[in-house]
Formats: C-alpha cells, sequence, structure tokens
C-alpha cells in the first residue's frame, strides 16, 4: 500500500504537525493507535509513543502495556509508560470512571509531551467522530456537541481524522502493523460507545454504506457555524470585568447579543471565572438567559454547580463564587465580635444603634448567625407572624442586603434580624432593656 493511500491523514499532518517538533503519539496497543505510531515514523516525524495504564482490567491490561514496549524497543521508537488508579479518582472527584481515565490519561500525555517539547496526537478517526456525534445527539447536546471532534483542538492534533476505520484496517493489514484486541470493546453492554459502533451504526450503514462519512461531514459544516458563535461570544467577553471575586458583565451589553450566543458567553463567563462548563447544561444555560430577558429593576440570582452563583442587578450580569457561609457565633458580654459586615457587642443597655431584648431565661445563650428565610417572625403592631423573606421582600431589600443581615437567636429561637425588627416573645418587659446588641457596620 502507498503512503498516498491515506491521502487525509497526510493533508492534515501537513497542516497541523510541525515536522521540526518531535511528535508523542498516545498508544493503547489497539489497531488504530499502533497504525498512527507506524504512521507518523514513515512520514518522517520525530515520533515517541506514550502508553497509560488506567489500571481497570488487570492482567489484560499488562499485557497491552508489555506489548506495546516491546514493539518499540523492537522499532527503536522511545517508550513512555503511565499509569493511574482511575477507580480511586472517580471515587475523589465523582466523576464516571470513563471521565476519571480521560482526566488522568490527558494530564499524562501533556506532562510527558511538555517533559519532551512535543506535539500530541491522537487516533481518532471519522467513524470515531461520527459515533461521537451521535452520542452527544442522544445525550442532549447544543451546536459545539454536533460539531465532534476536530483535526486539532488546543494541543491536540488528531491526523486520521479524515480516515474511516476500514481504511486504516486495510492500511494495518498491507504494513503488517501488529496490534491487541480489548476484549471489552467487543461487547455492547460495556459502554455506550460499544452500543452505536456495534448495534447503531450497522443499521446506519444499512440505509446508507456511507452514513458515518455524511455524519462526519455534516459535523464539519457546522464547524463553521460554531466559529462564529464563538468570535461573536468573545467579542462580548471583551466588555466583562473582574468585579467582586466575579466577572460581571454589563446587561445591556449581554443582552444585545443574539439568543443563541448568549449561552457561548455563560460558559465563557463560567471559563473565566475557573468554574469550567463540564457541569453546566442546557437548563442552567435557559433558566440564566431567561432571567436576564425578564426585565425589571429586581436582583435576579441563579445557583450554579461548585457554589458559584449568577447575579443580575444594578445593570450587570455576575458570576461569582459564593462566598461562604458565616457561622453560628456566640455573643460574650462586653467583647466586640466581627461578623461579616459588622461588628456585634452584647451589652446591658442601649448604646448606640442596635437591638434591645429581654433578659435571657437560665440557660440561654444569645448567638448570631445568617437569618432563615423561612423563619418567622411575629412583629409588635403586626396582623400575623410572617416569613423573614416576606419581610425583606416589603422592606425592598436587596438579596445582597438580605444574605448579609445578622439574626439574633436566644435560646436557639430566633429572636430578631437587623433591619427587621424584634419578635414579641423577645421584646423586652415594660419597655426597659435587660440587655442590648449594638451593631455597627464595618
Amino acid at each position: 500500500m502507498k503512503r498516498t493511500e491515506l491521502p487525509r491523514a497526510e493533508a492534515l499532518c501537513a497542516r497541523y504537525l510541525d515536522k521540526k517538533q518531535p511528535v508523542l503519539a498516545a498508544v493503547s496497543g489497539g489497531a488504530d493507535s499502533m497504525c498512527l505510531l507506524y504512521f507518523l515514523r514513515e512520514q518522517g516525524y520525530d515520533v515517541s509513543c506514550a502508553h497509560f495504564n488506567h489500571q481497570l482490567r488487570g492482567a489484560e491490561a499488562a499485557r497491552d502495556e508489555n506489548f506495546v514496549r516491546a514493539w518499540c524497543e523492537k522499532e527503536g521508537i522511545p517508550f513512555y509508560p503511565g499509569t493511574g488508579d482511575v477507580r480511586a479518582h472517580a471515587r475523589a472527584t465523582g466523576k464516571t470512571e470513563e471521565e476519571a481515565g480521560r482526566d488522568l490519561r490527558y494530564a499524562f500525555l501533556r506532562e510527558t509531551a511538555q517533559m519532551l517539547g512535543a506535539q500530541i496526537a491522537l487516533a481518532h478517526h471519522l467513524d470515531d467522530n461520527a459515533e461521537t456525534v451521535l452520542l452527544n445527539l442522544v445525550r442532549g447536546t447544543d451546536l459545539r456537541g454536533l460539531c465532534g471532534m476536530r483535526p486539532r483542538q488546543g494541543d491536540i492534533v488528531r491526523p486520521f481524522l479524515g480516515q474511516t476505520r476500514e481504511e486504516l484496517v486495510t492500511y494495518a493489514r498491507a504494513h503488517n502493523i501488529p496490534h491487541v484486541e480489548d476484549h471489552t470493546n467487543a461487547d455492547p453492554n460495556a459502554a455506550a460507545r460499544n452500543y452505536l459502533r456495534l448495534e447503531i451504526l450497522p443499521r446506519l450503514r444499512e440505509l446508507n454504506p456511507r452514513a458515518p462519512q455524511h455524519i462526519a461531514a455534516t459535523a464539519r459544516s457546522l464547524t463553521v457555524l460554531d466559529d462564529a458563535l464563538e468570535q461573536a461570544a468573545e467579542a462580548a467577553l471583551s466588555h466583562a470585568k473582574a468585579q467582586d471575586g466575579g466577572i460581571s458583565l454589563s446587561l445591556n451589553c449581554f443582552l444585545a447579543a443574539d439568543e443563541v450566543v448568549q449561552p457561548r458567553i455563560l460558559l465563557h463567563l463560567a471559563d473565566a471565572l475557573g468554574l469550567g462548563r463540564k457541569d453546566i447544561g442546557r437548563k442552567q444555560l435557559d433558566a440564566i438567559c431567561a432571567l436576564a430577558q425578564r426585565g425589571g429593576s429586581a436582583e435576579r440570582r441563579y445557583t450554579l454547580p461548585q457554589g458559584a452563583l449568577v447575579r443580575i442587578a444594578d445593570g450587570s450580569l455576575t458570576m461569582a463564587f459564593s462566598p461562604a457561609a458565616l457561622p453560628k457565633a456566640v455573643l460574650v458580654e462586653n467583647v466586640p465580635l466581627p461578623w461579616g459586615n459588622f461588628e456585634l457587642t452584647l451589652l446591658h443597655k442601649p448604646d448606640g444603634e442596635g437591638i434591645s431584648l429581654r433578659a435571657p431565661e437560665d440557660g440561654e445563650i444569645i448567638t448570631v448567625a445568617p437569618c432563615d428565610l423561612n423563619a418567622r417572625l411575629m412583629l409588635q403592631g403586626a396582623n400575623g407572624a410572617r416569613s423573614v423573606k416576606r419581610l425583606c421582600v416589603d422592606r425592598k431589600l436587596s438579596l445582597t442586603e438580605r444574605d448579609a443581615l445578622p439574626a439574633l437567636y436566644v435560646g436557639g429561637q430566633l429572636a430578631a434580624v437587623w433591619r427587621l425588627g424584634t419578635d414579641v416573645t423577645f421584646l423586652p418587659e415594660g419597655g426597659d432593656a435587660a440587655c442590648f446588641v449594638r451593631i455597627i457596620p464595618r
């Protein structure tokens, strides 16, 4: 077989790989990755081999590593092994084993490539890409998911992305390239991708033998539109500013973007914040966009994973990590206590601004803590108890102001909330304060 029988791979190599720089090929020992290693060497690249043992398949995984090592030694190709406890990483991060394995594998590849000053090449081919597009479609995705994999994504190059699995099998046979088989690849129930490859794509080929090629071609066409949306999102993000530990963008600027661009802007904000995109799905993006489009001056919030928060107020859309909840703390007589934006001091009599309370009964202590929005206060002269949340709304307190309010508890019961009032149960008898909590803004 002539090398030109993989013309699309040659073209991608010429476009994305620099022959003056070493190439690190990720090799599992399977047919595709062994073809990649052989092909890159035949193309004249200074190629090294990286193999990662995921510690998931016992003796078979050790067999794969030994096979790749031995072949590289025979062919004079530098071999770099890596390993990691995928199951432990999955437990520690809450990810699936597939996700955890990818994390560890890519970290190893990048670390090794950095050590060698090398480019990274992976063996994904056209059929892999068709499977990726279908899998994303079934699981639910946006335009980016329908674009599948790209020949170059960041520091990763995929020279075989334009070649079919069948073409690589033919190439391997023509050049007597050995490989090992992962027995789980033949089990349609082992992974969703296996099911697509073994059960779904064969049926699609019955409708059209070139179904994978057409799926991959459509994905390539969509990348043009995806790139345009990314550019529009990046243009809007150029107006964002770091503010109060978060990233803030003018609400007018956000709303001026097309509705299909707005979710991209949010994802870029998440990237800039360090939150990342993995746990932000279509549901969250749509909800935030709806809040932004609602209009009105009232503050709006949406909670994201990892303690992040989107706040829409004062003409801005801000994404930030929520501050840690303020602790519950005991007030000690005549000892000032810094708490949030306030300093609280328990006194015998009124002195400045603060809250007057009845005398604590035996065993009762006075504490300060964040207010429970669902807790209720019976205020003097009110027609029944009202929730803290309702009282905040009545007094037109913003969500930020509400979250900062110190609540006083006597014997574990809500006695008063600063700026809202004191429950009648805890008012001083006869109008004379038996104790006083002075509250000074800091």
